[in-house]
């Protein structure tokens, strides 16, 4: 009996660790791409070169790590269309394209860099632009990889291009939009491991499991 309830609780256990370790995830350093519909940010369907906005529509681009667009932090900020493109008034033959340009948190930044402010303007642009065209117009520099992924605005960052970042560098779901208040880029947990291995956790988790079986087995033997 003793045996057989030590076995059903290692086998409840053992997922449980394997998920500690598969939950250092790894995510990607890049720029998203949005779309405000009302108060709220969607996840654009099509990249900023083929998105075709009207006027009056707001577009946002967020920088941050990320493992896909589920997981990808929103623009911040609340200004819409009138506040955004007040100063801009409207012309025949263009339309006006609001951008929200949000560079991230110091913990999003590539090593040695550091975010410039949020901003936001108004593209003026003909009737048939694109997104990129009216971010081109406002932003610039822009830089694109040969795959034609954005990899900077404004410059920024001035190096990289939706590079991988191991779960222990990524900044927690928490660090998204809470700036470091160390200005570091160095987001590393000081509880795991720096070369990629097992976390401490991890390897607790193991050790106890093994005194768990050597218990057990000692308990049986014991009885017997």
């Amino acid at each position: 009996m003793i045996r057989r309830t030590v076995v059903l609780f290692l086998a409840a256990l053992l997922p449980l660790l394997a998920g500690a370790g598969q939950a250092q995830a790894t995510g990607y350093r890049y720029w998203s791409f949005w779309e405000r519909d009302g108060g709220a940010w969607t996840y654009a369907t099509q990249g900023p070169s083929l998105a075709r906005p009207s006027d009056g529509d707001v577009q946002g681009f967020r920088f941050s790590v990320s493992e896909d667009s589920a997981d990808a932090a929103k623009p911040r900020g609340t200004a819409d269309f009138a506040a955004i493109c007040a100063g801009t008034p409207p012309r025949d033959g263009e339309k006006r394209v609001a951008l929200v340009i949000d560079f991230g948190t110091p913990a999003d930044a590539p090593a040695g860099e550091t975010p410039p402010a949020g901003r936001t303007a108004c593209a003026r642009v003909s009737p048939d632009a694109t997104t990129a065209d009216a971010l081109a117009a406002v932003a610039k520099p822009l830089r694109y990889d040969t795959s034609a992924l954005l990899c900077a605005i404004a410059g920024y960052p001035e190096k990289g291009c939706g590079e991988q970042v191991s779960g222990e560098n990524a900044p927690a779901p928490g660090e998204k939009d809470t700036p470091n208040p160390s200005g570091s880029s160095d987001s590393s947990d000081s509880s795991g491991s720096s070369d990629g291995g097992p976390s401490l956790g991890l390897v607790a988790g193991i050790a106890v499991v093994v005194l768990l079986g050597a218990a057990a087995t000692w308990q049986v033997r014991r009885r017997g």
